[in-house]
């Protein structure tokens, strides 16, 4: 399970249309009123698994039944809509939370605070991540960003240290490139993987999703492309996904990588394989390293039963508890949304801490452009595969500033 995962580009006007429909018409007739619906992506054994332990947890706990409906990511957004369309929505969804902002957008999710849902000890930054503008409509039970892993076995051989800079990384992944062994690797290719793992070096720089154009951004395409130059990145990095990465690392074919915690699972299930987590290295030394908050966001679709979303909202309550967060965040890997179930967690797995850290400065990609992000995400990947195949990065990234621009 990935952060970043391919999703389905549907117009606002067509989102607009069925999810108006839904919410004037009300529910359809052929709803359980002793049966609640959470629809998701867990589609993924373990976490299908761990979901259905939640939900049974809080059918326990609300006295009611609660049923879990589980699509693939691409397909969540393109299912709640053919549920609109035939008036029968879930009481819950759980959208990534860079396609929220297009449901929230055409009119079709409850603000969850008129619910009595509370957004105390939960940083703002994660309170941002469920928001469209300033409205809140998503809760997360835990959140997860990008970090640097490394091979501790391949960096103690070769005597060096865990790299925090542009150019550390630049002379690290260099000296650790020998035989089948790239010195690192990351997803750039043309999904939302590639643009995931690319917002760490462009926010890092000061560079803007707003201002794709920029010098910033071009900088930090072109020092993927210097990785490229030097042989440390492979080439094949413009097909790769973050599945494909974790791939590469765990055979030995890359000593460092950029990934996530929803790898951690897999890395473990190779026990000859030593690694560690840093922060994701910085252009110059004290600047923040600024990542994606990644994840999903528990909504209320309007349905015009009130009462069902009333107790839709409790749902979401309970599967976002302290003690809910720490179970699946424990399970799944990731970093618990509430600061006091995180500070609990942390405790749990020191070895994670400093991911801890960069969730702390991560922030999300749709904070700035909403239901734009699409639009910019397309660009983006248009950009890689043109950049680091060949093009200059100024070029490729005036024409991503462009498409970006017109939406298409």
């Amino acid at each position: 399970m990935t952060a970043a995962r391919r999703r389905a580009v549907i117009p606002l006007t067509v989102v607009s249309v069925l999810v108006a429909s839904a919410a004037l018409s009300g529910c359809g007739s052929q709803r359980d009123d002793d049966v609640y619906t959470v629809l998701n992506s867990s589609t993924d054994d373990s976490y299908h698994g761990w979901d259905a332990a939640t939900l049974k947890r809080c059918s326990a706990r609300l006295g009611i039944t609660i049923e879990q409906q589980s699509v693939p990511a691409s397909q969540v957004m393109t299912k709640s809509l053919r549920m609109a369309s035939s008036k029968s929505l879930p009481d819950v969804i759980q959208f990534d939370a860079s396609e929220m902002p297009t449901f929230a957008e055409a009119g079709g999710l409850v603000d969850l605070t008129s619910l009595g849902l509370s957004t105390q000890d939960i940083p703002k930054g994660i309170v941002d991540f469920g928001s469209y503008k300033g409205t809140y409509y998503g809760a997360a039970r835990t959140v997860n960003t990008l970090a640097l892993f490394y091979n501790k076995d391949v960096l103690k051989k070769a005597g060096l240290k865990v790299p925090t800079t542009w150019a550390e990384m630049k002379e690290t992944a260099k000296k650790l490139t020998q035989g089948k062994q790239y010195g690192i690797a990351l997803s750039a290719g043309g999904a939302e993987d590639g643009v995931f793992q690319f917002t760490p070096f462009m926010w890092s720089n000061g560079g803007d999703e707003t201002d794709l154009d920029s010098k910033q951004v071009a900088d930090a395409l072109d020092y993927w492309k210097g990785l490229l130059k030097d042989g440390s990145l492979s080439k094949s990095t413009v097909n790769w996904t973050q599945a494909d990465v974790n791939d590469q690392f765990m055979a030995g074919n890359a000593a460092m990588m950029i990934n996530g915690p929803w790898q951690v699972e897999t890395l473990n299930t190779k026990k000859s394989l030593h690694w560690g987590i840093a922060q994701i290295p910085v252009p110059q030394e004290g600047d923040d390293s600024v990542g994606p908050l990644g994840g999903a966001v528990l909504t209320v679709p309007k349905t015009g039963d009130t009462e069902r979303e009333k107790t839709a909202a409790k749902i979401i309550g309970c599967m976002s508890s302290e003690k809910e967060q720490i179970t699946y965040a424990r399970n799944s890997w990731m970093v618990p949304a509430n600061e006091k179930a995180a500070a609990v967690w942390r405790k749990e797995v020191p070895e994670l801490d400093a991911l801890a850290d960069q969730v702390a400065t991560a922030r999300s990609r749709t904070a700035k452009v909403g239901a734009g992000w699409s639009s910019v995400s397309l660009a983006l990947q248009s950009a890689f595969q043109s950049a680091l195949t060949g093009q200059n990065s100024a070029d490729a990234l005036k024409k991503a500033q462009a498409r970006a621009t017109s939406g298409n």
